[in-house]
């Protein structure tokens, strides 16, 4: 039977992200993305961007932002993207992971592509990083 969950939480998407990820652990830094039609639905397929330990300069994350919205446009209109950032190690979030969320939070919906929460696998934890805590970690 193909896997078909209904993604409307935070809950949803993390549970659908450790279902697709699991069993944990990763040999290096990457980027992950999924489509989510308009009813909820992942699409068939994620797309796996490797080697993307540093946070992309604001231009690269500009171009990421107008490839998703053509994307979008062209596959699943009125759908959105989530993503998951996946590395090695043992440790929950990191600054540079929550600078990673941050930036995408701040370049993806600013290229009019909807997000949703931003989650963090490591080789034992997953775990979401909301927008509320890359903006309250970089004022502080």
């Amino acid at each position: 039977m193909t896997y078909c969950p209904t993604i409307r939480t935070q809950a949803d998407l993390e549970h659908t992200w450790r279902h697709l990820m699991e069993p944990l652990g990763f040999g290096g830094h990457s980027l992950w993305f999924m489509l989510i039609d308009t009813d909820d639905h992942p699409l068939p397929g994620l797309t796996q961007i490797e080697d993307v330990e540093e946070v992309p300069e604001p231009d690269e994350l500009e171009a990421l932002g107008e490839m998703l919205a053509s994307l979008l446009e062209a596959v699943v209109p009125d759908g959105r993207i989530a993503f998951l950032l996946t590395r090695p190690g043992r440790e929950g979030a990191t600054a540079r992971d929550r600078a990673w969320a941050g930036a995408l939070y701040a370049a993806i919906p600013a290229a009019g592509v909807p997000i949703d929460v931003v989650h963090l696998a490591t080789d034992v934890t997953m775990q979401p990083i909301p927008m509320d805590d890359t903006l309250a970690r970089a004022s502080a």
